[in-house]
């Protein structure tokens, strides 16, 4: 008699891995299972037999499965995802999932620490952005990136790297750049966040042949609003990679910084219509705007209500039009709220100079990669520090992570330093960590837009309450 285990290995070992792929991409298979995909999550959507404390989680969910599934089939019957990159897909998917040497990474570590490790890391590899060419040689060194990337495969068992800014394809270092990486690691998944400037024929060649890094382009709109925020040119210059990537079956998505002036356009029929249907995005990412770095723009920032509208027109475009879409911070019940600071599934920071922050909207280092593996110290050690277990043990008590969603930690505002200001900064004065940069250090001095915060907080937290305990809660 086959066993449990012994049908699981025939489709997460590598044979079982190249057979799922080469189903995916056969058209007449793909379009036979949409249908049947669809109507067990439609179906479960009807079904109340759940704990009501995860009704409006499990939905969301299933509408995000929902347009994944969608998606695929579209980009792969417009050949837009290429074969090898839809293998290599599936079989790093699998592998993060089912591995057991990734799993008994992840179980050694909870058997220690008593909780899962970080799913993920995110590195910003150089400070040095297109526009700013002279910061181009603050950066991590390519052998201590190296280190960074082995060192949390081997305690944490990490399934994904995440390079973001300074602009990760301006970074070069002992001959090596950044998708040096990604060919010295191939066993990971790769997101890498850019302006796509650079993205030339020959990047993009590399891109496709190593099949595991998908690419999220920084767009501020359309043409008016991306050229009149990142510089004349540069959406031509995006139109331009967006063509090479496709064609080359690379998947890439979009990256928008949600303002109180574009919020309309990013989810407008005409944008969606462009990046998602003409163009083939596979995703987008809409991060609101964090009144964070250097001179951080208080009016920029979408009130609490238009949050609230951004969070509802999202979800309608996710359902309606099967886009897969991811809006920070509208989406903590998604993830079961905050994800930084090391959390369980969740990530941490290291950016050029080689602080180790919560996240990368919290320019607040817990310690420093250097001084720690100077000292004899793993990543282990530094995810244990103070600051970063201070962050945790706020998630804990808000109710990340628990049985079930709990009335008193409304996911709907996950986010301590933006939607839980007040306590956020008794975190910092208790702990101290140390400011990434003088800008950071002088927003601490800021009374205004410290009182700011936290009335935006306070205002988000009476338009949410409701619907926490409504949609997500089960109470009236």
């Amino acid at each position: 008699m086959v066993t449990w285990y012994a049908r699981r290995r025939a489709f997460t070992g590598p044979c079982g891995q190249d057979l799922a792929a080469r189903l995916l991409c056969t058209g007449p298979v793909r379009r036979a299972a949409l249908p049947v995909i669809e109507h067990k999550l439609r179906a479960a959507d009807g079904n109340r037999d759940y704990d009501p404390g995860w009704g409006g989680i499990e939905r969301q969910r299933r509408l995000i499965y929902l347009a994944a599934a969608h998606t695929v089939n579209r980009l792969l019957q417009r050949r837009i995802l290429s074969p090898h990159v839809a293998n290599v897909i599936v079989r790093l998917w699998t592998r993060a999932f089912s591995d057991p040497k990734t799993l008994s990474t992840a179980a050694r570590f909870k058997k220690v620490n008593g909780v899962s490790p970080p799913w993920l890391i995110t590195i910003g590899p150089g400070k040095g952005c297109y526009a700013d060419s002279s910061a181009s040689d603050i950066k991590i060194e390519w052998s201590m990136l190296d280190r960074i990337v082995t060192d949390a495969r081997r305690l944490w068992g990490i399934r994904m790297v995440v390079f973001s800014g300074g602009e990760p394809l301006m970074y070069r270092s002992e001959g090596k750049d950044i998708l040096d990486i990604a060919a010295r690691h191939p066993e990971c998944l790769y997101l890498m966040f850019t302006n796509g400037t650079l993205l030339d024929a020959r990047t993009v060649s590399r891109l496709a042949a190593l099949g595991n890094i998908t690419v999220a382009i920084s767009v501020e709109g359309l043409r008016g609003k991306t050229d009149s925020h990142r510089g004349a040119g540069v959406f031509d210059a995006v139109q331009n990679a967006l063509s090479l990537m496709r064609r080359a079956g690379v998947p890439f998505g979009v990256a928008v910084s949600v303002t109180r002036s574009n919020q309309e356009e990013v989810l407008s029929q005409e944008f969606l219509d462009y990046f998602f249907e003409k163009q083939g995005a596979f995703y987008g990412f809409f991060f609101q705007y964090m009144p964070i770095g250097r001179s951080p723009d208080l009016g920029a920032v979408p009130t609490p209500r238009e949050r609230l509208q951004f969070w509802k027109r999202a979800w309608e475009v996710i359902e309606s039009r099967h886009l897969l879409l991811f809006d920070f911070w509208n989406h903590g019940p998604l993830v079961e709220g905050c994800v930084s600071a090391g959390r369980a599934g969740g990530y941490i920071y290291i950016d050029w100079n080689g602080n180790v922050m919560p996240c990368v909207f919290t320019p607040y280092a817990a310690g420093n990669i250097y001084t720690a593996y100077a000292s004899g110290e793993t990543l282990d050690d530094i995810w244990r520090a103070p600051f970063l277990e201070a962050v945790r043990q706020w998630q804990r008590d808000y109710g990340f992570g628990q049985p079930r969603p709990v009335k008193s930690g409304d996911w709907l505002r996950p986010c301590p330093i933006r939607d839980h200001h007040a306590e956020f900064r008794r975190l910092v004065q208790q702990f101290n960590p140390i400011p990434a940069d003088e800008s950071a250090r002088l927003a601490l001095e800021d009374e205004v837009c410290c009182d700011l915060l936290v009335r935006y907080g306070e205002e988000l937290a009476h338009l949410t309450h409701d619907i926490w305990e409504r949609e997500f809660i089960g109470q009236r």
